[in-house]
C-alpha cells in the first residue's frame, strides 16, 4: 500500500551538514487514516553529535485534521529514530480529545531521541499513526504500542469523572461544582507525585532487604481479586513485586492492573506505580503475577507500608472494567489516584475560571 508521505528539511541541521537523505522528518499515514497531516514545523529541534551517537531535541507542534466520520477522542504517534538502540524511539498521546470530523488539532512533540550518526538515506526520525480512539470507543491502528488500552483505559476515567462532576453541577450549581473542585485540588496537592526511579536487580542501598505484605483495597464489584501480595523492600526501595488474585467475575480476564500505594517512614501516602499482567484466567481460576524489576524513591526516607488495588480489568472480549468514582472517593485512594481528566478539569478552573469549567463539561 502506498502511502501518504510528507516531508519536511530541518535548517537547523542543514546548516550544520547534518541531515540525510530526502529529508529529515518524514510523517507516514496509511491512505485510509482517519488522520491527515496539515502541518508540522520543526524549526525548534536540534541534533547535537555525541560520540558515535546524535542526540535529537525534537519539539514541534503537528497539526492533523479529522478526516474520518466519526468524533476523534484520544491519538497515539510512535516517534523513531532508530528501532534497536535503547533511547531511539517513543510515543506521543494525546487523550482526553473531542475533534469532530473536519475539525484541526494539534498535537506537542517534546521528546529526545537517539540515533547513530551513521543512518544511511533513511529519513532522521519517522512519525508514525499507532493509533486513534474514537468516542463509540472502535479504534483504528496497528495498535504496536497497546495505545487501544491505554486510551481507552483514559477514556473511560475520562468519561467517569466528567460524569462526576456534571452530576454535582446538575444537583448542586455552580457553587457545589466549585466546591467540589477545590476539594480535587485539595486532594491531589496533599499526594504530590515523588520523583520515582525504575530499578533492576537487587536493591543498591546499604540497608538489609526485607519482605512486606500488601494490603489491599477492597472493591466489591471488581472481577479480579486481590488474595495476597509481598515486595522485597530496602530503605526506599520496592522490587519484586508478588500478587496472587482469583477471577471472581463472570467473563475471562486477558489483562489487569494493580495500583501500587506506597506509604513512607514519615507517613506520607502516594500513587507509586501500577503492576500489570497479562493473563488468561477464566472465571474462579487464580494466577500468581511476578515481576523482578521495582521503584526507587530519591526523595523519601524509606517505605513503611504498601498498598494495592485493582485498577484495571480487561475483560477477554475486550471490554474493560474500571472503579467506579464513589468507591476512589470512599477509601484510601481519595486524592491519590486523580485521572488525567481530572488534572486537566482543574487546569481549566485554575487558569480561566468555573465558567470555563462548565462550558468544558458541556461539551460532552
Amino acid at each position: 500500500m502506498i502511502s501518504r508521505r510528507f516531508f519536511c528539511v530541518l535548517a537547523a541541521a542543514a546548516a550544520h551538514g547534518q541531515t540525510e537523505g530526502r529529508g529529515s522528518f518524514k510523517i507516514d499515514f496509511p491512505n485510509d487514516s482517519p488522520l491527515a497531516v496539515v502541518s508540522a514545523d520543526w524549526g525548534q529541534s536540534r541534533p547535537a553529535a555525541r560520540g558515535g551517537a546524535m542526540v535529537l531535541d525534537l519539539h514541534t507542534a503537528l497539526v492533523l485534521r479529522n478526516s474520518g466520520q466519526k468524533r476523534v477522542r484520544g491519538v497515539t504517534l510512535m516517534v523513531l529514530a532508530q528501532d534497536v538502540t535503547p533511547g531511539g524511539k517513543a510515543s506521543v498521546t494525546a487523550p482526553s480529545l473531542d475533534v469532530a470530523p473536519g475539525e484541526t488539532f494539534p498535537v506537542r512533540v517534546d521528546l529526545r531521541l537517539l540515533r547513530p550518526i551513521q543512518g544511511g538515506d533513511s529519513a532522521v526520525v519517522a512519525v508514525a499513526l499507532d493509533g486513534v480512539l474514537f468516542d463509540d470507543l472502535s479504534f483504528y491502528g496497528p495498535n504496536r504500542l497497546e495505545s487501544r488500552r491505554a486510551m481507552t483505559v483514559w477514556e473511560l476515567e475520562a468519561q467517569r469523572d466528567r460524569r462526576y462532576f456534571k452530576t454535582i453541577l446538575e444537583q448542586a450549581g455552580l457553587d457545589g461544582l466549585q466546591k467540589a473542585i477545590l476539594a480535587s485540588i485539595a486532594h491531589a496537592g496533599d499526594r504530590t507525585q515523588p520523583s520515582v526511579q525504575m530499578v533492576r536487580g537487587r536493591a543498591t542501598t546499604y540497608e538489609p532487604e526485607h519482605e512486606v505484605k500488601f494490603a489491599f483495597l477492597e472493591f466489591p464489584d471488581a472481577p479480579i481479586e486481590p488474595l495476597s501480595g509481598m515486595a522485597k523492600v530496602a530503605g526506599n526501595e520496592a522490587r519484586a513485586p508478588r500478587i496472587e488474585v482469583r477471577n471472581r467475575g463472570a467473563k475471562p480476564v486477558r489483562y489487569f492492573e494493580m495500583g501500587w500505594l506506597v506509604q513512607d517512614d514519615q507517613g506520607r501516602q502516594f500513587l507509586a506505580g501500577s503492576v500489570p499482567a497479562e493473563v488468561n484466567l477464566a472465571p474462579g481460576q487464580k494466577a500468581q503475577v511476578n515481576q523482578e524489576s521495582g521503584l526507587r524513591f530519591p526523595d523519601r526516607q524509606g517505605i513503611r507500608s504498601m498498598t494495592g488495588f485493582v485498577n484495571t480489568v480487561e475483560y477477554a472480549d475486550g471490554r474493560f472494567w474500571i472503579p467506579a468514582r464513589d468507591q476512589m472517593g470512599a477509601s484510601a485512594l481519595n486524592g491519590a489516584g486523580v485521572s488525567g481528566e481530572e488534572q486537566r478539569l482543574i487546569q481549566i478552573y485554575q487558569k480561566k475560571g468555573r465558567k470555563a469549567l462548565v462550558d468544558e463539561l458541556r461539551k460532552f
